[in-house]
């Protein structure tokens, strides 16, 4: 029987059915932030659910390593499952090399979603998962529709099945600042790759605003 209270504030959270009745799902995760809220419901529907850490557009290393270890940090508490993927940034920069000038949801953010959703695709087609989905939906500073279309292609290239459920709706993303709140998670300033830190810098100087700081908990 489980005994771990998966309510937040009280909230309780609607079951959950993935799609052809699966009840394994291999779930790419990009953060804690985002996963947080998505890992409570998951579990609270008692879906089999395995994290897959895969993320070489994080940069530098030490944002990549603390945003990994707070990740299997929550895992650890929720007794999920947590792969930690490679950190082949080179192959990340070699496949972006041309859209560094990209905007935030334009090209090169396809082509990191594409990469991402390969890798995990080609995990669960090796180690028996039929249904994949991920973490980075939740946030409303995505392309929902974007990432979706991604992962949608990345699995039927490996005839399995990608789950788009919404995790915003019905105050998903409210619970994800929440559950940040709650554990303290830390404040990501940026989406996580190195073009990405550039700009928004360059959005704060030009509002003479201080520079990203690293290592900033969510809430203080």
């Amino acid at each position: 029987m489980d005994k771990i209270d998966y309510s937040l504030d009280g909230y309780k959270r609607p079951k959950l059915t993935p799609p052809n009745g699966e009840n394994k799902l291999l779930l790419h995760s990009c953060c804690a932030p985002c996963a947080g809220e998505i890992m409570l419901a998951l579990k609270a529907s008692f879906i089999d659910t395995t994290i897959f850490f895969y993320n070489p557009n994080i940069h530098p290393k030490q944002e990549y390593e603390l945003r990994k270890k707070e990740n299997i940090d929550f895992a650890k508490k929720l007794n999920i499952p947590f792969i930690d993927a490679d950190y082949d940034r080179q192959r990340w920069f070699s496949l972006t090399n041309g859209q560094e000038n990209e905007p935030e949801r334009g090209k090169r953010c396809t082509t990191c979603f594409d990469m991402r959703f390969e890798v995990t695709a080609k995990y669960a087609v090796d180690n028996g998962f039929k249904l994949i989905s991920s973490t980075l939906g939740i946030s409303r500073w995505k392309d929902l529709a974007q990432i979706n279309d991604c992962g949608k292609r990345a699995a039927e290239a490996k005839n399995i099945v990608y789950w788009d459920f919404n995790w915003r709706k019905s105050g998903g993303s409210a619970r994800m600042l929440e559950l940040s709140k709650s554990e303290n998670f830390y404040q990501q300033e940026y989406c996580g790759c190195v073009y990405s830190l550039r700009d928004t810098n360059l959005r704060r100087t030009n509002n003479k605003r201080d520079k990203i700081k690293r290592g900033i908990k969510f809430y203080q």
